[in-house]
């Protein structure tokens, strides 16, 4: 894959060396500064940061319209926007192998990178491997560790990384670097309030136990709280069949430690939770849904009404 795009984009900016066109639009050249984002809670940080000035930028999804983040391959199209923009924000994690190669061939040298994993230093976290969970049997380097993709989904990191995108936001646009810098006072303490009513409930919570049914992308979210979890599959797992003793090591947790609840994905068919919670004593278990925004279509969300909708989902799950 990494070879395809490497020659690939070097024949995009042959071509239009050869004839002529100019492909890099820069903000000096009275262009429209380019902002390409991988995943929708970096495109929803970036144009809460923006504010009012949101439309003056041209800022783009890539992982649009419920492309999920493990599968996404780029475009012909994707790679030339990303090859000319001006900020680059990225995950960095084994899903993003692609993203190598095509910032080999960037058309704009001034390119600014923000990889969030990179960003995250020593508070990276190795991808959980829990009690019980079925092993990725796809995993090509099963003997190396893997990161947790899914930074996003801990307000602290949030925070963190809205710094970031913020100063190179202001570094692009510095005309307009007060006003960013108010939008991100302002963001930053609605995360700090999110983060304050999570602790509270999570405190509140007689019992800190979750059980997913599904994948389990929510490492992040749940250490910060204190949350201990059983699940199916780790959170970038390929797999899709638990295996029969998966299923009755989760049936057998949830009976013996009287769950009234089993979690999945928004993306998840939900057939591994009901085969769980037909596999218990009772049979009476109910399924509910955390959206790790691994895959949005864009529309009235944002990440915070998102994380929001989870903590209320939490509080049903832990009452």
């Amino acid at each position: 894959m990494k070879r395809y795009i490497v020659i690939l984009l070097a024949f995009i900016l042959l071509t239009a060396a050869v004839s002529g066109c100019q492909t890099v639009s820069h903000p000096s050249e009275g262009g429209k500064i380019s902002v390409v984002c991988t995943v929708f809670p970096q495109y929803d940080w970036v144009r809460q940061i923006l504010g009012d000035k949101a439309d003056t930028m041209d800022v783009t999804l890539l992982l649009n319209n419920r492309v999920d983040l493990h599968s996404y391959q780029p475009s012909v199209d994707d790679i030339v926007k990303i090859s000319t923009c001006d900020l680059f924000i990225y995950v960095g994690g084994e899903s993003d192998k692609w993203v190598e190669a095509a910032l080999e061939q960037a058309a704009n040298p001034d390119m600014i990178v923000i990889n969030l994993l990179e960003k995250l230093g020593d508070a990276a976290k190795i991808e959980a491997l829990l009690e019980g969970m079925e092993e990725d049997h796809d995993d090509e380097d099963e003997d190396e560790d893997e990161y947790d993709e899914h930074v996003w989904l801990s307000l602290g990191n949030a925070k963190v990384f809205c710094d970031i995108i913020a100063g190179a936001l202001s570094a692009l646009d510095a005309g307009n670097a007060g006003e960013y810098a108010n939008n991100l006072s302002v963001y930053s303490g609605k995360l700090t309030a999110l983060d304050a009513a999570y602790r509270e409930a999570a405190d509140a919570a007689p019992v800190k136990l979750l059980l997913f049914g599904d994948r389990f992308p929510f490492r992040y979210l749940m250490d910060d709280y204190g949350i201990t979890c059983f699940a199916a599959f780790p959170g970038c797992s390929a797999e899709t069949e638990a295996s029969f003793d998966t299923i009755i090591f989760l049936a057998e947790k949830l009976d013996e430690l009287s769950l009234g609840t089993v979690m999945v994905t928004e993306s998840a068919d939900q057939s591994v939770a009901k085969t769980v919670i037909e596999s218990t004593k009772d049979k009476n278990r109910q399924i509910l849904v955390l959206d790790s925004m691994q895959s949005v279509t864009l529309g009235s969300a944002t990440y915070l009404s998102i994380m929001e909708s989870n903590l209320n989902i939490l509080k049903e799950a832990l009452k």
